[in-house]
């Protein structure tokens, strides 16, 4: 009965392999482009708390502090040790000419603390170098042309000379904008100078104690605001949420996503069962309950909804692998969390339509076959 109509079996195949395409690839797209607030917290794995001034937000959103505040942190209890991180943005004109807005981020001469975990050319000694900086992957695709090395090509950086010496494979910002890594003397060199220059302390923690207690500590004894790594990395996260449409506008997309698959599952289901009215008459006139016909139209909807359900899944893993060489989607996953929202989506669009469509089927009386 089910698949005796292959238009119609197609068609639900589709709507619900649409629907579920749908939400989950926008899900996971939102999920993904949200936490690239917190790309800068994770990419300087060492840091275990982050001081700012009190004012600062997330690693973007920041104002700078004296230069003293790095020897009031390190006076603190429990803080092992704490390197001094500056983060500004700046100008830079390439070789050809072209100008192009980059982040400027700062780390400690000595330890290199800040820096990402990898490094895809070159390594982090290169930064001892005069004038060296290190670019990150999605730079070098913004930069420069396909198939074009990055390492040993000058740059002018607010009129002064900048040397990409090394790659590093760095996570994304949200805005995905070129970042360049160098040691914190050379940043104030390339940043116009201001008062304060020092934009965050990032420090670690003796043993014995946790994260938690060294940054409540540092707070009330230099006055600075301190948050663990997963506190700040959550701040960046609520920034995007809170001050940007992102999650409205993709909310209203996954919410199209479920009204489409409403709207082509149910009509085509319930023109199935139209077209099956005299079949299900006919079980009725030898004795099939009503029960029974409820689980034989809720085994057919399973069996629709598990192979578009499947289908739809399958074609976000592949979309992301299909576009994974592109660095606005490096690192894109698909949390275990959003499956299964969609599977509830299905399972809910499945529920409504089969409900109106088998409303015909029960009120149908089994004498209706004979006339």
């Amino acid at each position: 009965m089910l698949t005796g109509d292959p238009q119609k079996f197609y068609g639900l195949l589709f709507g619900i392999a649409f629907s579920t395409l749908l939400i989950t690839q926008q899900l996971t797209i939102f999920v993904n482009l949200v936490e690239r607030g917190a790309s800068g917290v994770y990419n300087a794995p060492e840091a275990e708390v982050w001081v700012m001034d009190p004012v600062s937000r997330t690693t973007d959103v920041n104002y700078a502090m004296p230069s003293t505040a790095l020897d009031e942190v390190r006076s603190v209890p429990g803080v092992e040790w704490a390197v001094p991180h500056l983060r500004a943005v700046a100008s830079v004109r390439t070789s050809t000419g072209d100008l192009e807005g980059v982040a400027i981020i700062g780390v400690d001469d000595a330890t290199l603390i800040g820096m990402p975990k990898d490094i895809l050319k070159g390594s982090k000694k290169v930064l001892s170098q005069p004038d060296s900086v290190i670019i990150d992957d999605g730079g070098v695709f913004n930069l420069f042309e396909e198939g074009q090395d990055p390492i040993g090509q000058r740059l002018e950086l607010n009129d002064q000379r900048a040397v990409i010496r090394g790659v590093a494979d760095s996570i994304p910002s949200f805005t995905s904008q070129v970042t360049l890594y160098t040691k914190y003397s050379q940043a104030l060199n390339y940043v116009p100078g201001t008062r304060n220059r020092l934009t965050f302390v990032m420090a670690g923690v003796s043993d014995g104690l946790t994260a938690q207690e060294v940054a409540d500590r540092i707070e009330q004894q230099t006055g600075l605001k301190a948050e663990t790594r997963d506190e700040f990395a959550q701040a960046g996260v609520d920034f995007i949420i809170q001050n940007t449409g992102i999650p409205t506008n993709f909310g209203i997309t996954v919410v199209l996503g479920f009204v489409v698959g409403v709207a082509i599952v149910g009509l085509t289901f319930s023109l199935f069962i139209r077209d099956n009215i005299k079949q299900f008459g006919a079980l009725k006139a030898i004795g099939v309950t009503n029960s029974k016909i409820i689980r034989m139209v809720g085994t057919q909807a399973a069996l629709v909804g598990a192979i578009g359900y499947a289908l739809g899944v399958l074609g976000t893993v592949l979309f992301l692998l299909a576009f994974s060489g592109n660095p606005f989607f490096k690192g894109f996953y698909v949390p275990w969390q959003i499956p299964l929202i969609s599977l509830t989506a299905v399972i809910i669009i499945l529920a409504i339509t089969g409900w109106i469509a088998l409303r015909s089927v029960l009120k149908t009386e089994p004498a209706a076959v004979f006339r």
